[in-house]
């Protein structure tokens, strides 16, 4: 497995198109309500990604039709903005990628899971569930760790609290390639794995279901969905290796309006090193 070490001006240049979409994320964010549809979130997207500079990197990525994926309630991942409408209770994964500079740059990739209006207990815990996976994965990131410490931190986190991770999709490296390696699972046992190293740059964005971890591909060939069609949620950040730890590249400098803003009441500011509640 030949894994790509990003030089300092690599690691600049996806800090930036790291912000960037970032900021599309905060954006959808402060516009999302009950009744809107997933292609007035596409809009949003599509207009916000395009007046930064950069580019939509799912638009007609492997023929995917649009800018950006939106997973409602059991889609667990690439769901594709039509005229469904939000309603109240619903929970929506966003999945931003953006190119920068828009052409032959960097990608970021970052998504969020959020409440729509009032949200079942259910609702709530695979949601929380999955936001604390990915700080759970984050905080496995450090030189010289494992690739698989990753996943074995999520799983044992989200097996005990009842939900599921889905193994058929993983995390990727990423840089000025949307895929590349190391695939990055997040599931799996501590043990003989690759090392980390200062300037691995990857995707940690775990899908956890309330109920099995199974999932079916719908006739679209994109939409994927809980075999048992319980909820899924899920959350991303790009992260590159540092020689001390990790940095997050799409941090956010604020909460994500239906989503953080909701969870801080009761859990307290986000951070991988807060205890998981």
């Amino acid at each position: 497995m030949a894994i790509k070490i990003l030089t300092p001006a690599e690691i600049d240049g996806m800090r930036v198109v790291g912000r960037l979409a970032a900021e599309t994320l905060l954006h959808v964010a402060d516009h999302l309500e009950v009744g809107m549809t997933t292609q007035d979130i596409d809009d949003l997207v599509h207009k916000h990604t395009i007046a930064s500079g950069c580019t939509p990197a799912t638009l007609g990525y492997r023929g995917f039709p649009k800018s950006v994926c939106t997973s409602i309630n059991e889609v667990v991942c690439h769901g594709i903005p039509d005229k469904t409408k939000l309603r109240d209770g619903d929970i929506v994964n966003i999945d931003v990628t953006s190119i920068f500079p828009a052409k032959n740059g960097f990608f970021g990739d970052t998504s969020a899971t959020f409440y729509i209006g009032g949200v079942s207990p259910m609702g709530r815990h695979v949601t929380e569930v999955a936001r604390w996976s990915l700080e759970l994965g984050i905080a496995a990131v450090r030189p010289g760790a494992r690739l698989n410490d990753i996943g074995h931190a999520i799983q044992a986190y989200a097996e005990g609290k009842g939900c599921s991770v889905v193994r058929d999709y993983t995390g990727h490296g990423i840089h000025r390639v949307f895929h590349d390696e190391p695939s990055v699972l997040h599931y799996g046992r501590l043990g003989p794995s690759p090392k980390l190293k200062a300037g691995m740059c990857f995707t940690i964005e775990p899908m956890i279901n309330l109920g099995g971890y199974q999932v079916d591909v719908l006739a679209d060939k994109w939409t994927v969905v809980t075999s048992d069609r319980t909820l899924s949620a899920q959350f991303e950040h790009t992260i590159v290796v540092t020689e001390t730890g990790c940095e997050v590249l799409t941090a956010r400098p604020r909460a994500l309006r239906w989503s953080e803003d909701a969870a801080g009441a009761r859990l307290g500011p986000l951070s991988c090193f807060t205890p998981a509640p």
